[in-house]
């Protein structure tokens, strides 16, 4: 199988408080992005070619198609970590 340069499969986690939950597949804007949603996953329950109609929901695990800078740009981005620094000793060390 060829695929288009650009394009790809990429696994999606609609997570609580993405604003996906509560609408269709249909709804959600994923075609107007040039994403197809191949699989959804919801719990233990497969669903593959999902209908538009179906309602997202926390923790679906969505299977798709499409653009990959489309599909990377829906990734929430991650806090910043601050490094850790160690602090020095009150009083020098000294090596024998």
């Amino acid at each position: 199988m060829s695929v288009s340069t650009g394009y790809g499969v990429a696994e999606l986690v609609v997570h609580g408080d993405a604003d996906l939950v509560g609408k269709s597949i249909g709804d959600s804007g994923l075609r107007d992005r040039d994403i197809t949603v191949l699989t959804l996953h919801r719990g233990t329950l497969v669903i593959p070619n999902p209908f538009p109609h179906h309602v997202l929901e926390a923790e679906d695990r969505l299977l798709c198609f499409g653009k990959l800078e489309e599909m990377r740009s829906m990734i929430p981005a991650r806090p910043k970590r601050r490094a850790r620094v160690k602090k020095l000793p009150k009083t020098p060390i000294h090596e024998s």
